[in-house]
């Protein structure tokens, strides 16, 4: 007997309903950040500032004397981590607060991340779907906490069946 699985459905993201506030969920797995996709991803965003894609400059000019890597590829790659396991079947982003670069981030750098359900609530103008409210944290190979921002998202309750 052949079984069907519908990823979207089964195995991408939660309902509202599957969320309690408190819940931990650890992403996996993490991501080692290379020079070249920082380099693309700076040059992709047009923020090639020299103190992410020039590494003389970096070796003369930084306090470390290394590049850093540029802190919106860090935010794009912890919210990316994190869909899976909470935004996987949003409705919608409704916000970011709080975003905090804590640390450098440099090429070689493993990051790891985490999300802690902070708030709940059922919309008040779309009973059907509900408002979750995360605080995502990212860690480095060091388990130095490296960035952490608050998001919200819409998500559909669970439809009885």
């Amino acid at each position: 007997m052949t079984r069907e699985f519908d990823a979207r459905s089964t195995r991408y993201g939660r309902f509202f309903d599957e969320f309690e506030i408190g819940d931990i969920y650890k992403h996996w797995p993490g991501k080692t950040i290379t020079e070249s996709e920082d380099h693309l991803y700076c040059l992709l965003t047009m923020a090639g500032s020299p103190l992410h894609i020039d590494s003389n400059y970096a070796k003369t000019e930084m306090v470390d004397g290394k590049n850093l890597v540029v802190g919106t590829y860090i935010y794009a790659l912890l919210t990316g981590m994190s869909v899976n396991d909470i935004s996987g079947k949003a409705i919608a982003s409704l916000g970011v607060k709080e975003l905090q670069h804590l640390l450098p981030v440099f090429h070689g750098d493993t990051i790891y991340a985490s999300t802690e359900i902070l708030d709940k609530r059922v919309s008040k103008s779309k009973p059907t779907q509900g408002i979750l409210t995360v605080k995502t944290k990212g860690t480095n190979q060091h388990g130095k906490v490296v960035c952490t921002f608050e998001r919200s998202v819409m998500l559909p309750l669970k439809v009885a069946d």
